[in-house]
């Protein structure tokens, strides 16, 4: 798993090292993605599927300024992928009413009954009432098992060790809303059939959905299934329709491509994983951190803060050509730079396309002292009065020492502020009046208001 990971690594350094043209550089890295993430276990239909659009995007956009295009394409892998697993968007994990009824498939061995009690514990601590149940009858170890689980926790079970797990989802599903007051009930149910037939467990899985007519089902998947993945939830997907996917054994040893090609053949998005043996093993996916695991981009955080930084700095760009419209920055501008300063440090690079201009080099040595300053400044504005953020003017000795002692700062910090704030906008003045330029801004339709 680590030689995976560390050979994709690799591959991004290479690429972003190549000499080779960038189309070149594109090709290369693309037939090379696809044989690790082949290697990773990612569905081959997947994979080109991917690669497509990953190549469409690649050759047609252009990377925002100060971004490489070869960077900018080693971020357009990571979204896409990540794209795939729900993107930003966090799952919510929160019914949606109540009762919830979580109808949980899929095959023998991919921990369903391990997932149960986890869901189970997941929900119990967030305040519903819980009740766990199991159909299946052809696993002697399966009523046992559950019911241990939710004796742990201490949670209601209900299970019969034989007969029609159809009728016993029924009686299970009644028992544990009406006699017990559950609010959320998770059905467990068999990962083989008696007769050893898929279609059968198939069926039967169908049966019982219609039966209870759960509010959601939900597919666990193996981390560690494989290439098999797609097709196995394809056909789980046709028989019931999967609402959202749980990977379990997501430990140190799992690729995960397998989940992703679940995601793909069912449309469904993942939900949560469990990664590792403890009931208390289990969390909510997030799309992008797997994203990193399955490609083995760990690396490309320190690249993405580049991107971040970009972004950030185009914001301060707009609130700076807003102070420019207006002639003036207020307090509350200050505050959201320094906001950004503590995270990516992009008002500096900002402020240094001004010719001649540094914060670093600024009167009084403003910016000296780094974190911690920018630390207190923060701190002091937070305890600044709306009249006070809003008409810096009006802070005199008294204000200054009440300013001070509510941010646990100094008299001279406070000053030191509000002379940067003075500093900013004199500066702000003359490049209104034109004695200054800065790179990049077209100051001439900065008149009237900017949204």
């Amino acid at each position: 798993m680590s030689s995976v990971f560390g050979k994709l690594r690799d591959l991004v350094s290479t690429f972003l090292k190549s000499f080779e043209s960038y189309e070149e550089a594109v090709g290369s890295f693309i037939k090379e993605l696809q044989k690790e993430m082949i290697r990773s276990d990612v569905n081959v239909k997947v994979v080109l599927e991917l690669s497509s659009r990953i190549r469409e995007r690649a050759l047609k956009e252009e990377p925002p300024p100060g971004i490489l295009r070869k960077e900018w394409f080693v971020k357009i892998v990571y979204d896409e992928i990540a794209r795939l697993l729900g993107g930003d968007v966090a799952p919510d994990p929160s019914p949606r009413s109540l009762p919830w009824i979580v109808l949980l498939v899929g095959v023998q061995g991919s921990g369903k009954t391990t997932t149960a009690g986890k869901l189970a514990l997941y929900y119990k601590r967030r305040g519903y009432r819980v009740g766990l149940t199991t159909t299946d009858v052809y696993r002697p170890a399966a009523y046992d098992q559950l019911k241990q689980i939710a004796d742990s926790i201490g949670i209601p079970f209900y299970g019969e060790r034989s007969g029609d797990p159809v009728e016993i989802a029924r009686r299970a599903i009644k028992v544990l809303l009406n006699d017990y007051l559950c609010d959320i009930v998770i059905v467990d149910t068999a990962g083989r059939h008696g007769y050893g037939k898929e279609e059968d467990l198939l069926r039967e899985m169908r049966e019982i959905s219609e039966a209870i007519k759960p509010s959601e089902v939900v597919l666990v998947i193996d981390a560690s299934m494989g290439q098999k993945a797609y097709d196995l939830a394809k056909r789980f997907h046709e028989w019931t329709p999967v609402g959202s996917i749980i990977v379990a054994k997501l430990d140190g040893t799992a690729r995960g491509g397998g989940a992703l090609s679940a995601v793909v053949a069912t449309g469904a998005r993942i939900k949560f994983v469990g990664d590792g043996e403890k009931l208390e093993d289990f969390e909510v996916f997030n799309p992008r951190r797997f994203a990193a695991r399955i490609l083995g981009l760990g690396d490309i955080e320190s690249l993405l803060e580049k991107f971040r930084a970009v972004e950030e700095s185009e914001e301060v760009r707009k609130r700076l050509e807003r102070a420019l419209s207006l002639g003036r920055m207020g307090m509350r501008d200050v505050y959201h730079q320094l906001k950004s300063i503590r995270k990516l440090g992009p008002l500096r690079k900002v402020l240094e396309l001004v010719p001649g201009f540094s914060l670093l080099k600024m009167g009084n040595g403003m910016l000296k002292g780094g974190e911690r300053k920018i630390d207190a400044w923060v701190s002091i504005i937070e305890s600044m009065t709306y009249e006070e953020l809003d008409n810096p003017g009006v802070i005199d000795k008294s204000r200054i020492r009440r300013i001070a002692l509510g941010s646990g700062r100094t008299v001279a910090e406070v000053r030191e502020l509000l002379d940067y704030y003075e500093l900013l906008n004199r500066m702000i003045r003359d490049l209104k009046r034109g004695r200054l330029r800065i790179k990049g801004l077209d100051l001439s339709r900065l008149s009237g208001e900017v949204d």
